[in-house]
């Protein structure tokens, strides 16, 4: 029962400065006006479902991959560990547990990130969501999924696992439990507490 998975952006790691950056430097390249500052008050689908806002469907597969190219330079070193992450998977360790990182994220920038921020993970998987990382969830045996949007809570439920809400994304403690979480918390500093008491 202690085994737990992690969305990745805004949950485990702050992006926002970083994917602003490369929106910024994408629009330079391609002559797009992006609304950067909008853009990352929405972060947690994957990326082709952002440049639909912006892009005929036409380009989207090419400005992907030239976001991705500029992810490594750009985004990267400006990414941050959200407040307790490195505590909340310590105490998933602590009882013996193991971490998987489920994202929408591409597996090569995920896995990137979990390396830079020294995020001590059993597994990645990346390019999933909603309910579409019930399987991977499924399949590592996780009880519990923690991830701040609500296509999160629809994650936890595809793959039998409590849905563990934090509100650091876009969306608030009463509106995460709204949408049906087992457990919302303000931030993940409050994770380490809840696990403990939940585990006795």
């Amino acid at each position: 029962m202690g085994n737990v998975g992690f969305d990745l952006d805004m949950t485990l790691a702050d992006t926002r400065s970083g994917i602003a950056a490369c929106y910024d430097q994408l629009g330079m390249r391609l002559g797009v006006v992006f609304d950067s500052a909008a853009i990352v008050t929405r972060l947690g689908p994957p990326l082709e479902h952002e440049l639909a806002n912006w892009l005929p469907e036409t380009d989207i597969a090419a400005a992907a991959r030239a976001f991705r190219e500029l992810y490594p330079a750009y985004a990267l070193p400006m990414t941050t560990a959200m407040p307790g992450a490195h505590e909340a998977l310590a105490a998933v360790r602590a009882r013996g547990g193991k971490v998987i990182v489920v994202t929408g994220k591409n597996v090569r920038d995920a896995t990137s990130t979990v390396e830079a921020l020294g995020f001590e993970v059993d597994e990645v998987v990346g390019s999933v969501f909603g309910s579409a990382k019930g399987s991977a969830l499924a399949r590592f045996g996780a009880a519990a999924y923690v991830g701040d949007h609500v296509a999160d809570i629809e994650a936890a439920r595809a793959g039998g696992a409590v849905s563990v809400a934090v509100a650091t994304g876009p969306y608030t403690v009463g509106e995460l439990r709204e949408h049906g979480a087992d457990v919302a918390l303000d931030d993940l500093k409050e994770f380490a507490s809840w696990f403990d008491g939940w585990q006795h």
